[in-house]
């Protein structure tokens, strides 16, 4: 069984002084994707290149402080490829791709991090100019190759992904343009929710991200925005999903899922 984990760190050295490596150490997945890096090659370099054993790679957001994504893998993969866009998206650093391919098949696992359109309608735009821009490149990537797009999509699909939906509607990250983005995604470029694969009817217990404001976490008032997303034949492998929430690392909770046979 291959686990692979999803988490945003919001902020690698937080999470790290918060124990996310002792988790780990428990926890033992194969490979951990991780978002919210906010740290730069300086501040990885001789202090966060592997984490339980894992090694790490990179995209950096040229922003100090912001952004970045990672992961950390025991398997060596035969190419990486940091950004998708060459562009605005690239320089916040969104992206990265992990290719390990044989003669038989070609297969990726990917971190990214889409924007949170939260702030104000500057950022929601960006967001906008996001999903316009990852959607024809992953539909291209998907007659290429297998792949998982594991990442903070800071979107809750459905009303059952978040808590409060109705009061929610009019927000950014439950808007109807950007849910409709994730139906086209899965239907029309035939991707794979694997967690709601698994679990199609889960409400209260599949939330990854609570507000720090209020009691949100103690009250469970959450949502899901943390996925992992596949094409078919890798999504059939999957077998089990795993949300922890024993320990807080950050303002996401990790998610794990076990796929047979996936390296």
């Amino acid at each position: 069984m291959f686990k692979l984990t999803s988490l945003n760190l919001n902020g690698i050295r937080s999470a790290a002084r918060k124990g996310v490596e002792a988790w780990l150490e428990k926890a033992k997945p194969d490979c951990i994707c991780v978002q919210e890096l906010k740290a730069q090659a300086p501040d990885i370099e001789g202090n966060f290149d592997t984490l339980s054993g894992l090694n790490g790679y990179f995209h950096y957001a040229q922003k100090k402080g912001y952004s970045g994504v990672g992961i950390y893998t025991h398997h060596t993969p035969s190419d990486v490829v940091v950004g998708f866009d060459g562009g605005e998206f690239d320089d916040e650093g969104r992206y990265v791709e992990l290719r390990f391919d044989t003669p038989q098949r070609k297969l990726s696992l990917i971190s990214s991090y889409f924007p949170s359109g939260s702030s104000g309608p500057e950022r929601q735009e960006a967001k906008y100019r996001f999903l316009d821009a990852l959607y024809p490149h992953l539909s291209q990537l998907k007659t290429q190759r297998e792949f998982i797009v594991c990442g903070d999509v800071n979107i809750a699909h459905q009303q059952i992904d978040l808590k409060n939906w109705r009061s929610n509607q009019k927000n950014s990250g439950f808007l109807p343009e950007e849910r409709a983005w994730m139906t086209q995604f899965l239907n029309e470029a035939g991707m794979v929710d694997v967690y709601r694969q698994l679990h199609p009817d889960t409400t209260d217990t599949c939330y990854t991200w609570w507000s720090n404001r209020g009691q949100a976490y103690t009250n469970n008032v959450g949502w899901r925005l943390d996925y992992h997303l596949a094409t078919p034949a890798l999504a059939a492998k999957a077998r089990h999903a795993e949300i922890y929430k024993d320990e807080k690392f950050s303002d996401h909770a990790p998610i794990s899922i076990g796929y047979e046979g996936l390296l």
